[in-house]
Protein backbone atom coordinates (compact mmCIF):
# COMPACT_ATOMS: atom_id res chain seq x y z
CA UNK A 1 0.00 0.00 0.00
CA UNK A 2 2.83 2.41 0.93
CA UNK A 3 4.61 1.64 -2.35
CA UNK A 4 1.36 2.30 -4.25
CA UNK A 5 0.87 5.61 -2.43
CA UNK A 6 4.45 6.56 -3.18
CA UNK A 7 3.89 5.77 -6.87
CA UNK A 8 0.66 7.77 -6.96
CA UNK A 9 2.26 10.73 -5.21
CA UNK A 10 5.22 10.73 -7.59
CA UNK A 11 2.94 10.30 -10.62
CA UNK A 12 0.77 13.21 -9.47
CA UNK A 13 3.85 15.31 -9.02
CA UNK A 14 5.17 14.46 -12.47
CA UNK A 15 1.78 15.17 -13.99
CA UNK A 16 1.70 18.51 -12.26
CA UNK A 17 5.18 19.39 -13.44
CA UNK A 18 4.53 18.19 -16.96
CA UNK A 19 1.06 19.71 -17.01
CA UNK A 20 2.30 23.20 -16.32
CA UNK A 21 1.46 24.00 -12.70
CA UNK A 22 3.01 27.42 -12.86
CA UNK A 23 6.51 27.50 -11.46
CA UNK A 24 6.38 23.91 -10.30
CA UNK A 25 8.55 23.04 -13.29
CA UNK A 26 11.31 24.97 -11.60
CA UNK A 27 10.88 23.16 -8.29
CA UNK A 28 14.40 21.77 -8.45
CA UNK A 29 15.80 25.29 -8.11
CA UNK A 30 13.01 26.81 -6.05
CA UNK A 31 13.38 27.36 -2.35
CA UNK A 32 10.87 28.82 0.03
CA UNK A 33 9.91 29.07 3.63
CA UNK A 34 6.16 28.96 3.26
CA UNK A 35 4.71 27.63 6.47
CA UNK A 36 7.86 28.37 8.43
CA UNK A 37 7.16 30.60 11.38
CA UNK A 38 8.82 33.99 11.37
CA UNK A 39 11.32 33.55 14.16
CA UNK A 40 11.79 36.19 16.82
CA UNK A 41 15.13 37.99 16.62
CA UNK A 42 17.41 37.92 19.65
CA UNK A 43 16.96 41.68 20.11
CA UNK A 44 15.30 44.61 18.38
CA UNK A 45 16.66 44.71 14.80
CA UNK A 46 17.72 47.84 12.97
CA UNK A 47 17.36 46.15 9.57
CA UNK A 48 14.57 43.91 8.33
CA UNK A 49 16.14 42.97 5.01
CA UNK A 50 19.43 43.01 3.11
CA UNK A 51 20.43 43.87 -0.45
CA UNK A 52 23.90 42.57 -1.27
CA UNK A 53 25.45 44.16 -4.35
CA UNK A 54 28.17 41.67 -5.13
CA UNK A 55 31.07 42.73 -7.36
CA UNK A 56 32.41 39.36 -8.41
CA UNK A 57 36.13 39.53 -9.16
CA UNK A 58 37.19 42.23 -6.72
CA UNK A 59 37.41 46.02 -7.26
CA UNK A 60 40.67 47.84 -6.49
CA UNK A 61 40.22 49.77 -3.27
CA UNK A 62 42.59 52.64 -4.17
CA UNK A 63 40.63 53.34 -7.37
CA UNK A 64 37.35 53.97 -5.58
CA UNK A 65 37.21 54.62 -1.83
CA UNK A 66 40.73 54.47 -0.37
CA UNK A 67 43.06 57.10 -1.96
CA UNK A 68 46.77 56.33 -1.75
CA UNK A 69 48.90 59.23 -3.02
CA UNK A 70 52.15 57.48 -2.08
CA UNK A 71 51.58 55.07 -4.95
CA UNK A 72 52.66 57.89 -7.26
CA UNK A 73 55.73 58.76 -5.22
CA UNK A 74 57.00 55.17 -5.17
CA UNK A 75 55.67 54.06 -8.58
CA UNK A 76 57.57 51.07 -9.95
CA UNK A 77 59.28 50.34 -6.65
CA UNK A 78 58.56 47.41 -4.36
CA UNK A 79 59.04 48.41 -0.71
CA UNK A 80 59.11 45.69 1.91
CA UNK A 81 55.54 46.53 2.96
CA UNK A 82 54.40 45.82 -0.61
CA UNK A 83 56.15 42.47 -0.76
CA UNK A 84 53.11 40.36 0.08
CA UNK A 85 52.12 36.97 -1.31
CA UNK A 86 49.07 36.94 -3.58
CA UNK A 87 47.82 34.42 -6.11
CA UNK A 88 50.23 35.46 -8.89
CA UNK A 89 53.65 37.15 -8.95
CA UNK A 90 53.47 40.94 -9.16
CA UNK A 91 56.06 43.64 -9.80
CA UNK A 92 56.39 47.22 -8.57
CA UNK A 93 53.76 49.64 -7.32
CA UNK A 94 51.25 50.78 -9.93
CA UNK A 95 49.59 54.15 -9.20
CA UNK A 96 45.90 54.73 -9.69
CA UNK A 97 45.36 57.55 -12.23
CA UNK A 98 41.92 58.49 -10.91
CA UNK A 99 41.29 61.57 -8.80
CA UNK A 100 39.35 61.75 -5.56
CA UNK A 101 36.96 64.46 -4.44
CA UNK A 102 35.42 65.14 -1.06
CA UNK A 103 31.70 64.53 -1.37
CA UNK A 104 28.62 65.33 0.66
CA UNK A 105 28.44 67.23 3.93
CA UNK A 106 30.76 64.65 5.47
CA UNK A 107 33.52 65.30 2.95
CA UNK A 108 34.35 61.60 2.53
CA UNK A 109 36.63 61.18 -0.49
CA UNK A 110 35.16 59.24 -3.41
CA UNK A 111 36.73 58.55 -6.80
CA UNK A 112 35.84 60.52 -9.91
CA UNK A 113 34.86 57.13 -11.36
CA UNK A 114 31.68 57.19 -9.23
CA UNK A 115 30.24 60.71 -9.63
CA UNK A 116 26.60 59.75 -9.01
CA UNK A 117 27.21 57.32 -6.17
CA UNK A 118 29.39 59.95 -4.50
CA UNK A 119 26.27 62.07 -4.05
CA UNK A 120 25.06 59.51 -1.50
CA UNK A 121 28.21 59.23 0.58
CA UNK A 122 26.46 60.79 3.59
CA UNK A 123 24.36 57.60 3.77
CA UNK A 124 27.36 55.29 3.30
CA UNK A 125 29.90 53.86 5.72
CA UNK A 126 33.11 53.08 3.81
CA UNK A 127 34.83 50.03 5.27
CA UNK A 128 38.49 50.38 4.31
CA UNK A 129 40.05 47.58 6.33
CA UNK A 130 38.36 44.36 5.21
CA UNK A 131 40.55 41.27 4.94
CA UNK A 132 40.07 37.58 4.23
CA UNK A 133 42.06 34.37 4.21
CA UNK A 134 42.65 33.37 0.60
CA UNK A 135 43.63 35.13 -2.67
CA UNK A 136 41.96 32.59 -4.96
CA UNK A 137 38.48 33.33 -6.35
CA UNK A 138 36.90 30.02 -5.31
CA UNK A 139 37.77 30.04 -1.60
CA UNK A 140 37.30 33.81 -1.32
CA UNK A 141 33.84 33.64 -2.92
CA UNK A 142 32.90 30.95 -0.44
CA UNK A 143 34.21 32.90 2.53
CA UNK A 144 32.40 36.09 1.58
CA UNK A 145 29.12 34.32 0.84
CA UNK A 146 29.25 31.29 3.16
CA UNK A 147 31.58 32.38 5.95
CA UNK A 148 34.22 29.74 5.27
CA UNK A 149 36.34 28.38 2.43
CA UNK A 150 34.81 24.94 3.01
CA UNK A 151 32.24 24.25 0.25
CA UNK A 152 29.77 22.39 2.51
CA UNK A 153 28.46 25.23 4.67
CA UNK A 154 25.24 27.23 4.35
CA UNK A 155 25.27 30.62 2.66
CA UNK A 156 24.68 33.75 4.70
CA UNK A 157 21.27 34.21 3.10
CA UNK A 158 20.30 30.74 4.30
CA UNK A 159 21.41 31.70 7.81
CA UNK A 160 19.35 34.91 7.62
CA UNK A 161 16.20 32.95 6.70
CA UNK A 162 16.90 30.29 9.30
CA UNK A 163 17.10 32.99 11.95
CA UNK A 164 14.27 35.24 10.83
CA UNK A 165 11.95 33.42 8.44
CA UNK A 166 10.24 35.30 5.63
CA UNK A 167 7.82 38.23 5.56
CA UNK A 168 5.97 37.10 2.41
CA UNK A 169 4.82 33.49 2.07
CA UNK A 170 4.07 34.00 -1.63
CA UNK A 171 7.65 34.78 -2.62
CA UNK A 172 10.96 33.14 -1.74
CA UNK A 173 12.66 34.75 1.21
CA UNK A 174 16.07 34.65 -0.48
CA UNK A 175 16.50 35.61 -4.14
CA UNK A 176 19.71 35.65 -6.18
CA UNK A 177 19.76 37.79 -9.33
CA UNK A 178 22.60 36.66 -11.57
CA UNK A 179 22.58 36.77 -15.38
CA UNK A 180 23.39 33.69 -17.43
CA UNK A 181 23.58 30.15 -16.11
CA UNK A 182 26.35 30.26 -13.47
CA UNK A 183 26.16 26.63 -12.34
CA UNK A 184 29.54 26.93 -10.64
CA UNK A 185 28.16 29.73 -8.43
CA UNK A 186 25.15 27.81 -7.10
CA UNK A 187 27.10 26.66 -4.05
CA UNK A 188 27.25 30.32 -2.98
CA UNK A 189 23.52 30.40 -2.25
CA UNK A 190 23.02 26.83 -1.02
CA UNK A 191 21.60 25.79 2.36
CA UNK A 192 24.02 22.87 2.91
CA UNK A 193 22.97 21.09 6.12
CA UNK A 194 20.27 23.64 6.95
CA UNK A 195 16.81 22.62 5.71
CA UNK A 196 16.64 23.05 1.95
CA UNK A 197 13.77 25.52 2.38
CA UNK A 198 16.39 28.14 3.24
CA UNK A 199 18.50 28.00 0.09
CA UNK A 200 18.53 30.88 -2.37
CA UNK A 201 16.25 30.98 -5.39
CA UNK A 202 18.29 31.74 -8.48
CA UNK A 203 16.81 34.10 -11.07
CA UNK A 204 18.39 34.61 -14.49
CA UNK A 205 17.29 38.14 -15.34
CA UNK A 206 19.04 38.31 -18.72
CA UNK A 207 15.56 38.41 -20.27
CA UNK A 208 13.16 40.82 -18.55
CA UNK A 209 10.02 38.93 -19.47
CA UNK A 210 8.82 37.49 -16.12
CA UNK A 211 7.84 34.33 -17.98
CA UNK A 212 11.46 33.93 -19.08
CA UNK A 213 13.02 34.86 -15.73
CA UNK A 214 10.75 32.45 -13.88
CA UNK A 215 10.41 29.13 -15.75
CA UNK A 216 6.85 27.80 -16.20
CA UNK A 217 5.42 30.87 -14.48
CA UNK A 218 1.95 30.65 -16.02
CA UNK A 219 -0.33 27.65 -16.31
CA UNK A 220 -1.98 27.42 -19.70
CA UNK A 221 -4.05 24.28 -18.97
CA UNK A 222 -5.67 24.70 -15.55
CA UNK A 223 -7.34 27.66 -13.88
CA UNK A 224 -6.53 28.66 -10.32
CA UNK A 225 -9.31 26.61 -8.69
CA UNK A 226 -8.32 23.47 -10.60
CA UNK A 227 -4.68 23.92 -9.68
CA UNK A 228 -5.64 24.35 -6.03
CA UNK A 229 -7.61 21.09 -6.15
CA UNK A 230 -4.73 19.23 -7.76
CA UNK A 231 -2.22 20.60 -5.31
CA UNK A 232 -4.40 19.71 -2.33
CA UNK A 233 -4.55 16.11 -3.54
CA UNK A 234 -0.81 15.96 -3.98
CA UNK A 235 -0.17 17.44 -0.56
CA UNK A 236 -2.56 14.98 1.09
CA UNK A 237 -0.81 12.00 -0.49
CA UNK A 238 2.61 13.39 0.36
CA UNK A 239 1.50 13.98 3.95
CA UNK A 240 0.32 10.35 4.26
CA UNK A 241 3.62 9.17 2.85
CA UNK A 242 5.52 11.37 5.29
CA UNK A 243 3.69 10.09 8.39
CA UNK A 244 5.80 6.94 8.50
CA UNK A 245 9.11 8.50 7.52
CA UNK A 246 11.52 11.23 8.56
CA UNK A 247 11.41 12.87 5.15
CA UNK A 248 12.84 16.36 5.44
CA UNK A 249 13.38 16.55 1.70
CA UNK A 250 9.74 15.70 1.07
CA UNK A 251 8.61 18.37 3.52
CA UNK A 252 10.75 20.93 1.72
CA UNK A 253 9.26 19.86 -1.61
CA UNK A 254 5.74 20.18 -0.22
CA UNK A 255 6.48 23.73 0.88
CA UNK A 256 8.08 24.41 -2.47
CA UNK A 257 4.92 23.31 -4.28
CA UNK A 258 2.82 25.69 -2.19
CA UNK A 259 5.09 28.64 -2.91
CA UNK A 260 5.17 27.72 -6.58
CA UNK A 261 1.37 27.84 -6.69
CA UNK A 262 1.20 31.29 -5.10
CA UNK A 263 4.12 32.68 -7.04
CA UNK A 264 2.28 32.27 -10.32
CA UNK A 265 0.27 35.30 -9.32
CA UNK A 266 2.67 37.34 -7.19
CA UNK A 267 5.81 36.80 -9.29
CA UNK A 268 4.05 38.11 -12.39
CA UNK A 269 3.86 41.41 -10.57
CA UNK A 270 7.14 41.40 -8.64
CA UNK A 271 9.38 40.62 -11.62
CA UNK A 272 7.61 42.80 -14.17
CA UNK A 273 9.67 45.95 -14.62
CA UNK A 274 7.14 47.26 -17.13
CA UNK A 275 4.98 48.15 -14.15
CA UNK A 276 7.55 50.75 -13.15
CA UNK A 277 7.12 54.31 -14.45
CA UNK A 278 9.51 55.09 -17.27
CA UNK A 279 11.02 57.86 -15.14
CA UNK A 280 12.09 55.30 -12.52
CA UNK A 281 13.51 52.95 -15.14
CA UNK A 282 15.45 55.84 -16.63
CA UNK A 283 16.89 56.64 -13.21
CA UNK A 284 18.35 53.14 -12.91
CA UNK A 285 19.54 52.96 -16.51
CA UNK A 286 20.03 49.89 -18.67
CA UNK A 287 21.99 46.67 -18.39
CA UNK A 288 21.75 43.54 -16.27
CA UNK A 289 23.12 45.23 -13.15
CA UNK A 290 20.71 48.18 -13.46
CA UNK A 291 17.79 45.81 -13.92
CA UNK A 292 19.00 43.75 -10.96
CA UNK A 293 19.08 46.81 -8.71
CA UNK A 294 15.54 47.77 -9.67
CA UNK A 295 14.31 44.21 -9.21
CA UNK A 296 15.99 44.14 -5.79
CA UNK A 297 14.01 47.20 -4.70
CA UNK A 298 10.77 45.64 -5.98
CA UNK A 299 11.49 42.42 -4.11
CA UNK A 300 12.46 43.87 -0.74
CA UNK A 301 9.41 46.13 -0.69
CA UNK A 302 7.34 42.95 -1.10
CA UNK A 303 8.92 41.28 1.91
CA UNK A 304 11.84 39.32 0.44
CA UNK A 305 14.36 39.06 3.24
CA UNK A 306 17.63 38.85 1.30
CA UNK A 307 18.40 39.79 -2.30
CA UNK A 308 21.78 39.40 -3.95
CA UNK A 309 22.59 41.21 -7.17
CA UNK A 310 25.63 39.65 -8.84
CA UNK A 311 27.77 41.76 -11.10
CA UNK A 312 30.41 40.06 -13.19
CA UNK A 313 29.25 36.66 -14.34
CA UNK A 314 30.21 37.53 -17.93
CA UNK A 315 32.44 40.56 -17.26
CA UNK A 316 33.87 40.30 -13.74
CA UNK A 317 35.98 42.80 -11.85
CA UNK A 318 38.95 40.55 -12.61
CA UNK A 319 41.47 42.97 -14.11
CA UNK A 320 44.72 41.03 -14.51
CA UNK A 321 45.56 43.12 -17.59
CA UNK A 322 44.42 46.48 -18.92
CA UNK A 323 43.16 47.42 -15.47
CA UNK A 324 42.71 51.18 -15.93
CA UNK A 325 40.64 50.87 -19.10
CA UNK A 326 38.47 48.05 -17.76
CA UNK A 327 37.71 49.71 -14.45
CA UNK A 328 36.36 52.79 -16.24
CA UNK A 329 33.79 50.65 -18.04
CA UNK A 330 32.94 48.67 -14.92
CA UNK A 331 32.37 51.78 -12.82
CA UNK A 332 30.30 53.41 -15.52
CA UNK A 333 27.94 50.42 -15.51
CA UNK A 334 27.42 50.39 -11.72
CA UNK A 335 27.52 54.09 -10.80
CA UNK A 336 24.08 55.19 -11.96
CA UNK A 337 22.13 52.05 -10.89
CA UNK A 338 23.69 51.91 -7.41
CA UNK A 339 23.03 55.60 -6.83
CA UNK A 340 19.46 55.18 -8.09
CA UNK A 341 18.87 52.25 -5.75
CA UNK A 342 19.98 54.22 -2.69
CA UNK A 343 17.90 57.23 -3.74
CA UNK A 344 14.85 55.07 -4.49
CA UNK A 345 15.03 53.21 -1.18
CA UNK A 346 15.43 56.46 0.72
CA UNK A 347 12.56 58.18 -1.09
CA UNK A 348 10.25 55.26 -0.27
CA UNK A 349 11.28 55.16 3.38
CA UNK A 350 12.92 51.75 2.95
CA UNK A 351 16.57 52.65 3.50
CA UNK A 352 16.13 53.04 7.26
CA UNK A 353 15.44 49.33 7.68
CA UNK A 354 17.10 47.94 4.56
CA UNK A 355 20.81 47.18 4.82
CA UNK A 356 22.69 47.66 1.54
CA UNK A 357 26.12 46.03 1.29
CA UNK A 358 28.51 46.58 -1.65
CA UNK A 359 31.79 44.84 -2.44
CA UNK A 360 33.61 41.87 -3.92
CA UNK A 361 35.21 38.75 -2.50
CA UNK A 362 38.50 40.66 -2.11
CA UNK A 363 40.33 43.63 -3.63
CA UNK A 364 43.24 44.08 -6.03
CA UNK A 365 46.96 44.61 -5.51
CA UNK A 366 48.64 48.03 -5.62
CA UNK A 367 51.48 46.23 -7.37
CA UNK A 368 51.33 45.50 -11.08
CA UNK A 369 50.66 42.26 -12.90
CA UNK A 370 51.56 42.05 -16.59
CA UNK A 371 52.65 45.65 -16.44
CA UNK A 372 49.13 47.12 -16.47
CA UNK A 373 46.99 44.71 -14.44
CA UNK A 374 46.39 43.92 -10.78
CA UNK A 375 46.28 40.58 -8.98
CA UNK A 376 43.84 39.46 -6.27
CA UNK A 377 44.38 40.96 -2.84
CA UNK A 378 42.81 39.48 0.29
CA UNK A 379 45.13 41.34 2.69
CA UNK A 380 43.17 44.60 2.63
CA UNK A 381 40.22 45.88 0.61
CA UNK A 382 37.18 48.17 0.76
CA UNK A 383 33.45 47.61 0.98
CA UNK A 384 30.61 49.85 2.04
CA UNK A 385 27.33 49.58 3.89
CA UNK A 386 24.33 51.91 3.92
CA UNK A 387 20.99 52.07 5.68
CA UNK A 388 19.68 49.53 8.15
CA UNK A 389 21.19 51.12 11.26
CA UNK A 390 24.63 51.94 9.85
CA UNK A 391 26.19 55.35 10.39
CA UNK A 392 26.58 57.24 7.14
CA UNK A 393 29.16 59.77 6.03
CA UNK A 394 32.13 58.02 7.60
CA UNK A 395 35.04 55.74 6.90
CA UNK A 396 36.13 52.90 9.14
CA UNK A 397 39.59 51.39 9.31
CA UNK A 398 42.67 52.01 7.21
CA UNK A 399 45.04 50.10 4.98
CA UNK A 400 48.80 50.71 4.89
CA UNK A 401 50.43 53.51 2.89
CA UNK A 402 49.94 51.66 -0.39
CA UNK A 403 46.52 50.12 0.23
CA UNK A 404 47.86 46.58 0.37
CA UNK A 405 47.20 45.35 3.90
CA UNK A 406 44.55 46.23 6.49
CA UNK A 407 46.45 48.14 9.16
CA UNK A 408 44.06 49.93 11.52
CA UNK A 409 40.73 48.73 12.94
CA UNK A 410 41.00 45.59 10.83
CA UNK A 411 37.70 43.97 9.91
CA UNK A 412 37.72 40.33 8.92
CA UNK A 413 34.96 38.82 6.78
CA UNK A 414 33.74 37.10 9.97
CA UNK A 415 33.37 40.54 11.57
CA UNK A 416 31.38 41.73 8.56
CA UNK A 417 28.98 38.81 8.89
CA UNK A 418 28.68 39.25 12.66
CA UNK A 419 27.80 42.91 12.13
CA UNK A 420 25.21 42.14 9.45
CA UNK A 421 23.55 39.58 11.71
CA UNK A 422 23.58 42.05 14.60
CA UNK A 423 21.79 44.65 12.48
CA UNK A 424 19.15 42.01 11.71
CA UNK A 425 18.64 41.45 15.44
CA UNK A 426 20.61 38.21 15.56
CA UNK A 427 23.47 37.33 17.88
CA UNK A 428 26.01 35.58 15.65
CA UNK A 429 27.18 33.43 18.59
CA UNK A 430 23.64 32.25 19.37
CA UNK A 431 22.46 31.61 15.80
CA UNK A 432 23.62 27.99 15.62
CA UNK A 433 22.54 24.74 14.02
CA UNK A 434 23.57 21.35 15.34
CA UNK A 435 24.87 19.01 12.67
CA UNK A 436 27.15 15.94 12.78
CA UNK A 437 27.72 16.28 16.49
CA UNK A 438 28.65 19.96 16.71
CA UNK A 439 27.07 23.40 16.60
CA UNK A 440 27.74 25.44 13.47
CA UNK A 441 27.28 29.13 12.85
CA UNK A 442 27.93 31.58 10.01
CA UNK A 443 30.97 33.05 11.77
CA UNK A 444 32.36 29.66 12.86
CA UNK A 445 34.24 30.41 16.12
CA UNK A 446 35.20 33.95 15.16
CA UNK A 447 33.63 37.33 14.53
CA UNK A 448 33.25 40.67 16.33
CA UNK A 449 30.36 43.07 15.87
CA UNK A 450 31.76 46.39 14.68
CA UNK A 451 29.72 48.63 16.97
CA UNK A 452 31.73 51.68 15.95
CA UNK A 453 29.84 51.96 12.65
CA UNK A 454 26.34 51.52 14.08
CA UNK A 455 23.84 54.23 14.94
Amino acid sequence: MQREEQHLSRRSLLQALGGGMGWLGAASVLSDVRGAEVASPHFVPRAKRVIHLFMNGGPFQADLFDPKPLLHKYAGQRPDSANLVTERPTAGLLPSPFKFHQRGESGVPVSELLPQLGQHVDDMCILRSLHGDNPNHGPALLQMNNGTIVPTRPSMGAWFLYGLGTENENLPGYVVLCPGRPVRFSILWNSAFLPSAYQGTYINHSNLDPGKMVPFLRNTQLDRAQQRQQLNLMQQMNARHQQHRDAAALEARMKSLETAFHMQFEASDAFDLNQEPQSIRDQYGKGHYAHGCLLARRLVERGVRFVQVYYGNSQPWDTHAGHNDKVKSLCQSIDQPTAALLADLKQRGLLDDTLVVWGGEFGRTPTSENGNGRDHNHHGFSMWMAGGGVRGGMTYGETDDFGFRAAQDKMHVHDLHATMLHLLGLDHERLTYRYAGRDYRLTDVHGRVTHEILL
